[in-house]
């Protein structure tokens, strides 16, 4: 159960010292961009939470999870999980079963599969691995994080399709943002591209961009460099530019 609580709704006394000992993310972050983290950060944590299959939820696990769909949504508001109803968390990776949309178009599969997390449209909820969560939010030189993987869906979800493109601004920017992203999604698709996009991200738009985001957050330097138009409508949509952050954290 959550700790003594101070000044903000939702957070334990501790989230601050939490957060920058299992966020690696925090160090590159300046003083005005960690406050802006605490507050977004309430606000997920003041969401449902649930432990599935008799786990406990910690302070440490809602710190931890919360921070990282915080950062996710630093340049834009709070609103964007406005369909985030609940998080789920499970201990470590999950088996689902049961019927459900198959490899291919109009096809159905009900093969076991195991997730480290997963996405509800409209206002279901998010799962999370814990094991995964934890790593993820450790190690971004992996490149690899479920919760901003997840938590990116929902920002594709909000206009109500799962298609790579989440809302913005107007047709200009709409426009740019499917001319850059399809052509990197196909490059990945014909083996084209350098390596910084894992497969995963060819199996449709949406995990594209899901995909994409954990780079741009994880390993914005070398996506930067290897996706340059790819990094700018990333950075242009999150109104965050982390291979900047990174390298004035380094001057």
């Amino acid at each position: 159960m959550w700790g003594r609580r101070r000044d903000r709704s939702g957070l334990p006394d501790a989230w601050r010292t939490i957060t920058a000992t299992s966020l690696a993310h925090w160090h590159v972050l300046d003083e005005d961009e960690r406050e802006r983290l605490g507050h977004l950060m309430a606000q997920v944590a003041d969401r449902r939470w649930e432990a599935a299959n008799g786990f406990a939820l910690t302070d440490e696990i809602r710190v931890v999870i919360a921070a990282q769909a915080a950062l996710l949504v630093l340049g834009l508001d709070i609103d964007c999980y406005r369909d985030v109803t609940a998080i789920v968390v499970h201990p470590t990776t999950v088996t689902l079963h049961g019927e459900r949309a198959g490899p291919a178009r109009g096809l159905a599969t009900d093969a076991p599969l195991s997730v480290v997390g997963q996405t509800h449209d409209r206002r279901g909820p998010v799962l999370i691995a814990w094991d995964a969560a934890r790593a993820g939010a450790r190690h971004p030189e992996r490149g690899y994080n479920v919760v901003l993987h997840e938590f990116a869906h929902k920002l594709d979800m909000l206009d109500g399709l799962v298609d790579g493109t989440p809302p913005l601004p107007d047709d200009a920017a709409r426009r740019r943002w499917v001319e850059v992203c399809t052509a990197a999604y196909e490059r990945l698709r014909n083996g084209e591209d350098g390596g910084v996009l894992r497969g995963y991200a060819a199996v449709n738009p949406g995990e594209f961009f899901a995909v994409a985001t954990e780079v741009f957050f994880d390993r914005p330097t070398d996506l930067a460099v290897e996706a340059p138009a790819l990094y700018d409508v990333l950075r242009d949509f999150y109104r965050q530019d982390p291979a900047a952050r990174t390298r004035r954290a380094h001057l």
